[in-house]
Parts: C-alpha cells; sequence; structure tokens
C-alpha cells in the first residue's frame, strides 16, 4: 500500500508544490535595540539608587530624629558636621607595626582622639575623658569604640599604654586624617574629640578643651545618638 502511494506522480507533485512552513520575523531596527538598551540602564540606575536609600534609611532617620524632632529646649553640646566626611579607604598600622584597613572600624560608633606620640597635657585628658565617657555609658558602652589616631611614627610612652586597654590605637598620616576630620576655626586636631558613625563618616565634633562639666554634656549627647540609633546599631561588630 505505501509503496503505491510513493510511486503515484500525483503524490510527488502534491509535495512539490506545497509551502514552506517557515516564518521569518523582521530583525530590530538599530534605534529600537539602542532605545532598549537605555531603558534597561535607567531601570538599573533607578534599583541602585533605591538600594542606596534602604541601606542609608535607619542612619537618616536616626539623624532626623536626634536633630528635628526633638522636645523644644534640648541643647546639642556636639558640632553637627556638614557635610559629613566619609572615612578614607585607606590602611593605618598599629602599634605592633601592622597594617589595619580603616575599613575594619565600621560598624560601631568611634570616639576619636587625634594628635602626635608625645600625646601631651592635652591629648592624655582627652584620652582620659574618652574613656570616662565610654565606661559611663553604662550597657550600652559596647556600641562606642575609643580610637587614638597618631599622627607621627614616634614611640608611645610606656606609661600610656595601661590607659589604652581596649582602645585602637592606629598611626595614620596627618594629611590623610585632615581630609577626614578638620578641627573648629582656631583650634587644631589634638584639641577635640570626635564622633563617627557605624557607617564611618565623621559628624560630630566635640568643642576643644573638654572639662567635666562639658564631659557631661557629651555624654548625653552620645545617650541621644545611641538612643536615636537602637533600631538598627547592636553592640559588636
Amino acid at each position: 500500500m505505501s509503496g503505491s502511494k510513493l510511486s503515484n506522480p500525483a503524490a510527488k507533485n502534491d509535495l512539490s508544490d506545497s509551502p514552506l512552513a517557515m516564518t521569518v520575523h523582521d530583525m530590530p531596527h538599530s534605534s529600537e535595540v539602542v532605545q532598549a538598551d537605555a531603558q534597561r540602564t535607567r531601570m538599573g540606575r533607578w534599583k541602585m539608587i533605591a538600594m542606596l536609600l534602604i541601606c542609608a534609611s535607619p542612619v537618616i532617620a536616626s539623624y532626623f530624629t536626634y536633630y528635628v524632632i526633638r522636645p523644644e529646649g534640648r541643647r546639642v553640646y556636639g558640632e553637627l558636621i556638614q557635610p559629613q566626611k566619609d572615612m578614607p579607604q585607606v590602611s593605618a598600622k598599629n602599634l605592633q607595626g601592622e597594617s589595619v584597613t580603616l575599613a575594619s572600624l565600621k560598624g560601631q560608633w568611634l570616639l576619636v582622639n587625634v594628635g602626635p606620640a608625645a600625646c601631651a597635657e592635652r591629648c592624655q585628658e582627652n584620652l582620659y575623658f574618652q574613656r570616662q565617657l565610654r565606661e559611663i555609658l553604662g550597657r550600652e558602652k559596647d556600641r562606642l569604640d575609643r580610637v587614638w589616631l597618631i599622627t607621627d611614627d614616634a614611640p608611645v610612652a610606656q606609661t600610656l599604654l595601661p590607659a589604652l586597654n581596649m582602645a585602637h590605637v592606629l598611626r595614620l598620616d596627618l594629611a590623610t586624617v585632615q581630609s577626614w576630620m578638620q578641627p573648629a576655626a582656631g583650634q587644631q586636631l589634638q584639641d577635640h574629640l570626635y564622633v563617627i558613625d557605624p557607617m564611618g563618616n565623621f559628624m560630630m565634633r566635640f568643642p576643644a578643651n573638654m572639662d567635666v562639666p562639658s564631659a557631661s554634656k557629651a555624654k548625653r549627647d552620645l545617650e541621644r545618638l545611641l538612643k536615636a540609633s537602637s533600631s538598627w546599631d547592636q553592640a559588636g561588630r
């Protein structure tokens, strides 16, 4: 049966006359390709901006709570830095000469003292207040790290080492420190204590020449900062 069908000339003619079942689609014009690429690029940029806003929103919210939504009559002792200065992407050296990236300090609030290793009277007073301010925060103290940035290569006096227990002591050249933190007009870097937020931003500077009464005011500022950031900043790194 099948053999007679294949030998049938009419069947051959039917097959040869059948059209090919193939559809050829037009290629997109170059302008359409460019437009599609531009649209994808715009969408990618908006997604990236949205992600950055989501990541930064807790910090923005805590600053807004601290500096805007606050009871009348509240006085802030520290000076808010505008614009904030981001942490330099560099490495420093610890007292053992080992390289330490500054970025490793992120994740905690930092209370920073700056100055040469000789550490004159003002420097020693700042180290004292730095240590006391952290301790009197009580159970919140683990959310604040002490940092001393030494701006030269001179040795640190042995008598200072006990006071530096649990502190981050790093050597960083003066030019790099100055690109990140600045003193108030008419003051020097070593005159202040500086506050760095957990994202590495220099955001507050306490007035120069801190004493016991002004340290109490600085403590209130730190407590308010920690309270305002309690929803996203936790103790430890």
